[in-house]
């Protein structure tokens, strides 16, 4: 039996003026699913990443998060929602905890609560220790960490990372590879993770392929892999992007 779908979105359009931005797009995500959406850049990412949480609006198509339509149901669909944008939103003078604080305060949590949350995730990412240093004396990495660990606080069922490691040195952006693929699977989280990064996929992935706002590919890795008859991801990409320029 297949797990619940985290993440419906269905017959979804968004244009700029004249310039058409997505078109049509349709795909799920289930429970404990990490999906990679692939894209080049300029392919649409950020624009779904920002209808999804609602920073845009659109009448063409219909988003839920775990049931919950994101137009009529806002409240309890965003809050199954956990997200990492590419640019960072950490109050650089704030310290690691201040920091999570105020977001566990926008999401209601007494004190108690929150301090468990807090330390839980910290300790998850090997950040606890570092609670107290102020956001600009952190590296990209452990920024981005804190980040992740402020998307978790709420447990949401939806975790949406966009281009989390662009900037990290390859170490770093490894470690965080690996940390959200495990998390996934250990805390049944539905995660759409968008990327232009190849090595940011693993085999039992789930593969969306987006290029000039259309879905090129949605799949399994093996699955994508066949239809475009090539034995490595790369050619993959470049067949369904660089490849077909239609």
């Amino acid at each position: 039996m297949k797990p619940p779908i985290a993440l419906s979105v269905e017959n979804l359009s968004f244009s700029y003026g004249g310039k058409k931005a997505l078109d049509h797009v349709n795909f799920k995500i289930h429970s404990g699913e990490c999906t990679l959406l692939l894209g080049p850049n300029g392919a649409g990412k950020s624009t779904l990443f920002s209808l999804i949480t609602r920073l845009y609006d659109t009448r063409d198509g219909h988003i839920e998060l775990c049931g919950f339509d994101v137009k009529r149901k806002t409240r309890k669909a965003l809050a199954k929602l956990g997200v990492v944008f590419q640019q960072t939103t950490l109050d650089m003078d704030l310290t690691v905890m201040q920091n999570l604080r105020y977001h566990t305060a926008l999401h209601g949590m007494g004190r108690r609560l929150a301090n468990q949350r807090i330390q839980q995730e910290l300790e998850r990412l090997s950040m606890y220790e570092r609670r107290f240093e102020k956001i600009r004396q952190l590296n990209g990495g452990h920024r981005r960490r804190v980040e992740i660990a402020r998307a978790l606080l709420h447990k949401p069922s939806v975790l949406l990372l966009d281009e989390p490691t662009v900037g990290l040195d390859v170490p770093s952006r490894l470690a965080i590879v690996e940390y959200v693929h495990q998390l996934a699977d250990d805390e049944n989280l539905a995660v759409l993770w968008s990327s232009h990064l190849i090595d940011e996929i693993y085999p039992d992935d789930h593969l969306i392929v987006l290029h000039k706002g259309r879905i090129k590919a949605n799949g399994a890795v093996a699955e994508v892999l066949k239809i475009t008859n090539t034995a490595m991801i790369k050619d993959a990409f470049y067949t369904l992007t660089q490849g077909d320029q239609t």
